[in-house]
């Protein structure tokens, strides 16, 4: 079983800045990308950004970008999304995933961590 823990989420103000850490554990797998993404109340789960393993690529959903920047952390198992100049709109609960190929579903997820920015 492969677990995922977020965490650094919290309240701040509209243009401050958090840090999100997301750390597997458990079972090895071989890791094709991790993501992130977040969902508010009454609304569909949405992508924020991903990084892929092996290059470091990474992709970014057009409302976050510029002001988000994902990374890793191989020797951690670690993905980091560092988020700047919140907007009250970023409020959401933020989930990590991985999954372990390119074209396979997020398999493992995370608990989530609540970020709520303040007006």
């Amino acid at each position: 079983q492969v677990q995922l823990v977020e965490s650094g989420g919290g309240l701040v103000q509209a243009g401050g800045s958090l840090r999100l850490s997301c750390t597997a554990s458990g079972r090895t797998f071989s890791t094709y990308d991790m993501a992130w993404f977040r969902q508010t109340p009454g609304k569909e789960r949405e992508f924020v950004a991903r990084i892929i393993w092996i290059d470091d690529i990474a992709y970014y959903a057009d409302t976050i970008k510029d002001r988000f920047l994902i990374s890793r952390d191989n020797a951690k198992n670690t993905v980091y999304l560092q988020m700047n100049n919140l907007k009250p709109e970023d409020t959401a609960i933020y989930y990590c995933t991985a999954r372990s190929s390119r074209y396979g579903t997020y398999d493992y997820w995370g608990q989530g961590t609540q970020v709520t920015v303040s007006s």
